[in-house]
């Protein structure tokens, strides 16, 4: 995409991603976020969804993905309670699977706030998710918006990838870039967040050059835009 690029062109490079990561066998991922919703969060899935921000918090989603139901099992199922009562053995299974003190720690800490909380507090603290979120061990000022986006709210989270992409089509953020998209289309802003960041994490793995993943999003609004022209 060139900088600048009117809606129009921004939408159709948009559906193109959209249409090649459904191709390759990612739909399941594009509808569980379409169907996440705040309303259903418990102190499990809280947790477990906190867990899997901090652990990806500077590594790759693939390596996280691979570790992920060796740490539930770990930790009891990412369950509270169950860590509550076994906290020691907890933590050392833990480790034994990732072994970062500090991020198994902040995974800990963070099931004891869910624990305190209760299911009703976290819904209701989610409301206004930043300051809330933001105050969780390990989670930063980039990271409150994934573990938003995957509990339910409407938000894009400002990764390098999408950062790119908003570069890359003269929007002056990734809020600006997702928010553009949705509104044409009706979409929830996380719903195209989740689409625009998957398509680059496959385009990334084709390819180490930035500029040939970008080019290559471009190329694919310009051959699908003369198509549905």
């Amino acid at each position: 995409m060139t900088a600048g690029q009117d809606t129009d062109a921004l939408v159709r490079g948009y559906l193109a991603a959209k249409r090649d990561i459904f191709e390759r066998g990612f739909v399941d991922e594009v509808i569980w976020q379409s169907n996440v919703g705040t309303s259903r969060v418990t102190i499990r899935r809280f947790t477990s969804e906190a867990a899997w921000v901090v652990l990806c918090t500077g590594m790759r989603e693939s390596v996280v993905r691979g570790l992920f139901s060796q740490m539930s099992d770990a930790l009891r199922g990412f369950d509270p309670v169950a860590l509550d009562r076994y906290s020691a053995e907890a933590r050392e299974g833990a480790l034994r699977v990732f072994a970062h003190e500090r991020k198994v720690d902040a995974i800990l800490q963070i099931a004891s706030i869910a624990r305190s909380m209760g299911a009703a507090g976290l819904r209701e603290a989610l409301r206004e998710p930043e300051s809330f979120l933001r105050s969780l061990p390990y989670i930063g000022p980039v990271t409150w918006r994934h573990l938003a986006k995957n509990l339910g709210s409407d938000v894009a989270k400002a990764d390098r990838h999408l950062a790119r992409l908003a570069e890359a089509t003269g929007r002056c953020s990734v809020d600006a870039l997702c928010g553009e998209i949705a509104g044409w289309l009706g979409e929830p802003a996380a719903v195209v967040d989740i689409v625009l960041w998957r398509w680059s994490v496959l385009h990334a793995g084709r390819c180490r050059s930035r500029c040939h993943c970008l080019r290559s999003f471009s190329s694919e609004s310009l051959r699908v835009g003369a198509t549905l022209a």
